[in-house]
Protein backbone atom coordinates (compact mmCIF):
# COMPACT_ATOMS: atom_id res chain seq x y z
CA UNK A 1 0.00 0.00 0.00
CA UNK A 2 1.29 3.47 -0.93
CA UNK A 3 1.43 5.86 2.00
CA UNK A 4 2.62 8.72 -0.23
CA UNK A 5 2.25 9.42 -3.92
CA UNK A 6 3.85 12.42 -5.60
CA UNK A 7 2.24 13.18 -8.95
CA UNK A 8 3.76 15.60 -11.51
CA UNK A 9 4.89 18.09 -8.86
CA UNK A 10 6.42 21.37 -9.95
CA UNK A 11 7.74 24.10 -7.68
CA UNK A 12 8.74 27.42 -9.20
CA UNK A 13 10.17 30.42 -7.34
CA UNK A 14 10.24 33.92 -8.77
CA UNK A 15 9.35 35.21 -12.22
CA UNK A 16 11.07 36.31 -15.42
CA UNK A 17 14.85 36.29 -15.23
CA UNK A 18 14.68 35.50 -11.51
CA UNK A 19 12.59 32.37 -12.15
CA UNK A 20 13.95 29.20 -10.54
CA UNK A 21 12.47 25.75 -11.23
CA UNK A 22 13.16 23.91 -7.97
CA UNK A 23 11.08 20.83 -8.88
CA UNK A 24 10.34 19.88 -12.46
CA UNK A 25 7.48 17.41 -12.95
CA UNK A 26 8.53 15.05 -10.12
CA UNK A 27 6.61 11.79 -9.59
CA UNK A 28 7.24 8.83 -7.28
CA UNK A 29 5.46 6.53 -4.83
CA UNK A 30 6.42 5.34 -1.34
CA UNK A 31 5.02 2.25 0.34
CA UNK A 32 4.19 2.08 4.04
CA UNK A 33 7.23 0.93 6.02
CA UNK A 34 9.80 1.87 3.36
CA UNK A 35 13.05 3.64 4.22
CA UNK A 36 13.81 6.02 1.33
CA UNK A 37 16.91 8.16 0.81
CA UNK A 38 16.66 11.21 -1.46
CA UNK A 39 20.08 12.19 -2.81
CA UNK A 40 21.35 15.06 -4.87
CA UNK A 41 23.88 17.89 -4.95
CA UNK A 42 23.27 21.22 -3.22
CA UNK A 43 20.46 23.11 -4.95
CA UNK A 44 19.09 19.99 -6.66
CA UNK A 45 15.64 20.30 -5.07
CA UNK A 46 15.87 17.50 -2.52
CA UNK A 47 15.02 19.68 0.49
CA UNK A 48 12.19 21.32 -1.46
CA UNK A 49 10.67 17.85 -1.99
CA UNK A 50 10.78 17.24 1.76
CA UNK A 51 9.05 20.58 2.47
CA UNK A 52 6.36 19.78 -0.11
CA UNK A 53 5.81 16.32 1.44
CA UNK A 54 5.54 17.91 4.89
CA UNK A 55 2.83 20.31 3.74
CA UNK A 56 5.14 23.25 4.42
CA UNK A 57 5.44 24.47 0.81
CA UNK A 58 2.54 24.22 -1.63
CA UNK A 59 3.67 23.05 -5.07
CA UNK A 60 3.13 25.34 -8.04
CA UNK A 61 1.50 22.39 -9.79
CA UNK A 62 0.90 18.69 -9.15
CA UNK A 63 -0.47 16.62 -6.28
CA UNK A 64 0.81 14.95 -3.11
CA UNK A 65 -1.35 12.11 -1.84
CA UNK A 66 -1.30 10.87 1.76
CA UNK A 67 -2.94 7.49 1.22
CA UNK A 68 -5.76 8.49 -1.17
CA UNK A 69 -6.14 12.18 -0.27
CA UNK A 70 -4.30 15.10 -1.86
CA UNK A 71 -2.94 17.01 1.13
CA UNK A 72 -3.17 20.30 -0.76
CA UNK A 73 -6.93 19.86 -1.08
CA UNK A 74 -7.08 20.02 2.72
CA UNK A 75 -7.97 23.25 4.48
CA UNK A 76 -5.43 24.94 6.74
CA UNK A 77 -6.74 23.26 9.89
CA UNK A 78 -6.73 19.76 8.37
CA UNK A 79 -3.19 20.22 7.07
CA UNK A 80 -1.97 21.48 10.45
CA UNK A 81 -3.49 18.43 12.20
CA UNK A 82 -1.91 16.11 9.62
CA UNK A 83 1.53 17.64 10.22
CA UNK A 84 1.16 17.58 13.99
CA UNK A 85 -0.22 14.05 14.34
CA UNK A 86 0.97 12.06 11.31
CA UNK A 87 4.32 13.56 10.25
CA UNK A 88 7.49 13.62 12.35
CA UNK A 89 10.23 15.95 11.13
CA UNK A 90 13.92 15.64 12.01
CA UNK A 91 16.23 18.53 11.19
CA UNK A 92 20.01 18.76 10.86
CA UNK A 93 20.28 21.24 13.74
CA UNK A 94 18.05 19.35 16.23
CA UNK A 95 15.68 22.31 16.97
CA UNK A 96 15.47 21.47 20.66
CA UNK A 97 14.11 24.06 23.11
CA UNK A 98 17.16 25.04 25.21
CA UNK A 99 15.16 25.75 28.39
CA UNK A 100 13.38 22.37 28.34
CA UNK A 101 14.98 19.13 29.52
CA UNK A 102 15.11 15.95 27.43
CA UNK A 103 11.77 14.60 28.63
CA UNK A 104 10.04 17.94 28.07
CA UNK A 105 11.49 18.28 24.57
CA UNK A 106 10.42 14.77 23.59
CA UNK A 107 6.87 15.19 24.88
CA UNK A 108 6.40 18.79 23.68
CA UNK A 109 4.30 17.93 20.56
CA UNK A 110 1.94 15.87 22.74
CA UNK A 111 1.65 18.66 25.30
CA UNK A 112 0.88 21.15 22.52
CA UNK A 113 -1.84 18.78 21.31
CA UNK A 114 -3.24 18.77 24.88
CA UNK A 115 -2.98 14.99 25.07
CA UNK A 116 -1.85 12.75 27.90
CA UNK A 117 1.76 11.59 27.68
CA UNK A 118 2.15 7.83 27.39
CA UNK A 119 4.84 7.26 30.03
CA UNK A 120 5.36 3.66 28.92
CA UNK A 121 6.12 4.73 25.35
CA UNK A 122 8.39 7.52 26.62
CA UNK A 123 10.36 4.97 28.64
CA UNK A 124 10.50 2.55 25.71
CA UNK A 125 11.76 5.18 23.25
CA UNK A 126 14.33 6.75 25.59
CA UNK A 127 15.73 3.28 26.36
CA UNK A 128 15.79 2.46 22.64
CA UNK A 129 17.96 5.54 22.02
CA UNK A 130 19.97 5.01 25.22
CA UNK A 131 19.04 8.43 26.61
CA UNK A 132 16.87 7.22 29.49
CA UNK A 133 19.59 8.32 31.93
CA UNK A 134 19.55 11.84 30.45
CA UNK A 135 15.85 12.73 30.62
CA UNK A 136 16.34 15.55 33.16
CA UNK A 137 19.33 17.05 31.31
CA UNK A 138 19.10 20.26 29.27
CA UNK A 139 20.20 20.18 25.59
CA UNK A 140 23.46 22.05 26.33
CA UNK A 141 24.45 19.21 28.68
CA UNK A 142 24.31 16.68 25.83
CA UNK A 143 26.64 15.79 22.97
CA UNK A 144 25.58 16.46 19.38
CA UNK A 145 24.76 12.80 18.87
CA UNK A 146 22.64 12.72 22.03
CA UNK A 147 20.78 15.87 20.99
CA UNK A 148 19.95 14.30 17.63
CA UNK A 149 18.70 11.17 19.43
CA UNK A 150 16.37 13.42 21.43
CA UNK A 151 15.15 15.06 18.21
CA UNK A 152 14.43 11.64 16.65
CA UNK A 153 12.77 10.42 19.86
CA UNK A 154 10.54 13.53 19.79
CA UNK A 155 9.53 12.73 16.20
CA UNK A 156 8.77 9.10 17.10
CA UNK A 157 6.93 9.91 20.32
CA UNK A 158 3.78 10.99 18.47
CA UNK A 159 3.80 7.63 16.65
CA UNK A 160 3.68 9.33 13.24
CA UNK A 161 2.87 7.60 9.97
CA UNK A 162 5.89 9.19 8.30
CA UNK A 163 9.27 10.47 9.44
CA UNK A 164 10.86 13.18 7.25
CA UNK A 165 14.58 13.63 7.98
CA UNK A 166 16.48 16.55 6.46
CA UNK A 167 20.22 15.76 6.57
CA UNK A 168 19.82 14.24 10.08
CA UNK A 169 23.54 13.47 10.36
CA UNK A 170 24.84 16.61 8.64
CA UNK A 171 25.99 18.21 11.89
CA UNK A 172 27.61 15.09 13.38
CA UNK A 173 30.99 13.38 13.18
CA UNK A 174 31.28 10.15 11.19
CA UNK A 175 30.97 7.85 14.22
CA UNK A 176 27.81 9.58 15.50
CA UNK A 177 26.41 9.69 11.95
CA UNK A 178 26.68 5.93 11.57
CA UNK A 179 25.10 5.38 14.99
CA UNK A 180 22.16 7.68 14.18
CA UNK A 181 21.64 5.95 10.82
CA UNK A 182 21.65 2.53 12.45
CA UNK A 183 19.07 3.74 14.99
CA UNK A 184 16.87 5.11 12.19
CA UNK A 185 17.16 1.79 10.39
CA UNK A 186 16.22 -0.08 13.60
CA UNK A 187 13.27 2.28 14.20
CA UNK A 188 12.15 1.60 10.64
CA UNK A 189 12.11 -2.14 11.32
CA UNK A 190 10.98 -2.06 14.98
CA UNK A 191 8.04 0.33 14.49
CA UNK A 192 7.41 -0.27 10.73
CA UNK A 193 8.17 3.43 10.42
CA UNK A 194 8.08 5.00 6.96
CA UNK A 195 11.21 7.16 6.72
CA UNK A 196 12.13 9.61 3.97
CA UNK A 197 15.61 11.02 4.43
CA UNK A 198 17.44 13.70 2.48
CA UNK A 199 21.20 13.22 2.40
CA UNK A 200 24.23 13.93 0.22
CA UNK A 201 26.20 11.01 1.73
CA UNK A 202 26.09 7.92 -0.49
CA UNK A 203 27.43 5.57 2.19
CA UNK A 204 24.62 6.56 4.55
CA UNK A 205 22.04 6.44 1.76
CA UNK A 206 22.99 2.83 1.05
CA UNK A 207 21.45 1.88 4.42
CA UNK A 208 18.02 2.83 3.02
CA UNK A 209 15.78 0.39 1.13
CA UNK A 210 15.78 2.59 -1.96
CA UNK A 211 17.53 5.72 -3.24
CA UNK A 212 15.81 8.46 -5.24
CA UNK A 213 18.40 10.55 -7.09
CA UNK A 214 17.49 14.12 -7.97
CA UNK A 215 19.35 16.70 -10.05
CA UNK A 216 18.21 20.12 -11.29
CA UNK A 217 14.75 19.44 -9.92
CA UNK A 218 14.29 16.18 -11.84
CA UNK A 219 14.50 12.55 -10.76
CA UNK A 220 17.32 10.91 -12.69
Amino acid sequence: MNILKVENVKKIYGKGEAKVIALDNVSFEIKKGEFIAIMGPSGSGKSTILHVLAGLEKPTDGKVYYYDKNIYDMDKKELTILRRQKIGIIYQFYNLIPTLNVEENITLPIQLDKKKVDKKRLEEITKFFNIDNRIKHLPNELSGGQQQKVAIARALMINPSIILADEPTGNLDSKSSIEIMQLLKEANKEYNQTIIMVTHNLELAKLADRIIQIEDGKII
